[in-house]
């Protein structure tokens, strides 16, 4: 499957969604998220954490850029960074600030606003297009490469169960 598309009628949906994308992510994954304001970009990341056994508290990091987490996923722990480049001024300021090294094959990546440093970013391998639609959201995600096909393959998400 290259792309899945889906109505969330409420925060609850975009909650599940997030539940099976923790449970459909591989090491080395990068997914980047699109939409405007309020769209759900950061609630469905803070529903991938939790699902993933993060028991803390899920920062925006639309201040530090940057707030890494430690998942533990089939057995072995390895790090989720959250990036919000809404507040970045230029696509140098992702460079500069030495996230490139963060997108290492390992880790996993959920960027926020990345048509910010579309120029500087490594390309995805999955797009999440976030849509507000009435009281809820449209989704859409787009694989861009194997390992994104592999996660959309293993998600299994019926919104409206």
């Amino acid at each position: 499957m290259q792309h899945y598309t889906a109505h969330l009628h409420d925060e609850n949906a975009t909650i599940a969604l997030g539940a099976a994308l923790a449970r459909a992510i591989i090491p080395g994954l990068t997914i980047y998220l699109h939409g405007d304001l309020g769209a759900g970009k950061t609630a469905l990341t803070r529903a991938l954490l939790h699902a993933a056994g993060h028991t803390g508290h899920v920062r925006s990091p639309t201040y530090t850029l940057a707030e890494p987490y430690t998942i533990e996923l089939d057995g072995r722990c390895l790090n989720l960074i959250h990036f919000d480049l809404y507040r970045m001024g230029a696509p140098e300021e992702f460079l500069d600030a030495g996230f490139r090294e963060d997108f290492d094959g390992t880790n996993i990546c959920i960027v926020e606003w990345p048509e910010k440093a579309e120029a500087v970013l490594p390309r995805g391998d999955l797009n999440v297009f976030l849509t507000v639609a009435g009281q809820g959201r449209d989704v859409e995600l787009q694989a861009s490469s194997a390992l994104g096909l592999l996660c959309l393959d293993r998600l299994k998400f019926a919104p409206n169960l």
